[in-house]
């Protein structure tokens, strides 16, 4: 099973022009934090604990006859819980709030995550594994892009989707979302995909 691939629609966008998506209601596995990604150990710790936790889950889950695949990070990203009416890669990475997270497929359970968390516990142990939750969330309808290239020169496309926005009479509605598609230490900056994606509202 591979969630990728069952929502092409939502994780394979154009690079060229931007798309129009309707995202429904997904479970994740999410933790919270704040500051500069490229800095914060925090940010570090809690990657590793939902990359640990999320392969937890496909081991068990594995062991009972459903093989997925481990879906990519994802974050959402704003200054003050509002909408992302900010230029990204030019704000103050210091004060970012984030939500980092992985989609889990459909079949997955509370009672299964929490199976995977004990063992997890037992094998690894990462700091803020207790800090990551499992619940849906809705995202609705959003405009979205992939990007190439490095994460700092992404202000572009950002502004680019909210245009879009903006000439179709739309607002701004949620958080600026993106998903790495890339692992940035075995793709050069160049050659990084991104998915950017900003919901709105009608």
């Amino acid at each position: 099973m591979d969630l990728k691939q069952d929502l092409k629609h939502l994780y394979n966008p154009p690079t060229k022009t931007v798309g129009v998506v309707d995202v429904p209601p997904l479970n994740y596995l999410l933790i919270d934090g704040e500051g500069d990604p490229n800095t914060s150990q925090v940010y570090a710790k809690a990657v590793t604990a939902l990359y640990n936790l999320a392969y937890g889950i496909r081991a068990i889950s594995k062991d009972q006859g459903q093989v997925f695949t481990v879906m990519p990070l994802e974050g959402l990203w704003d200054l003050n819980e509002t909408p992302a009416d900010f230029l990204i890669t030019s704000e103050d990475k210091a004060t970012f709030k984030w939500t980092m997270m992985i989609a889990q497929p459909p079949h997955i359970t509370t009672k299964l995550v929490e199976e995977a968390r004990e063992t997890v516990h037992r094998k690894k142990n990462p700091l803020l594994l207790d800090y990551i939750r499992f619940e849906t969330y809705e995202e609705g309808e959003a405009v979205q892009i992939m990007h190439i290239g490095p994460y700092s020169e992404e202000g572009p496309t950002v502004e680019l989707l909210h245009r879009t926005i903006d000439e179709n009479g739309w607002q701004l509605a949620k958080r600026h979302h993106e998903i790495y598609l890339s692992q940035p230490d075995r793709v050069v900056p160049e050659k990084m995909k991104t998915i950017i994606r900003q919901p709105f509202s009608r």
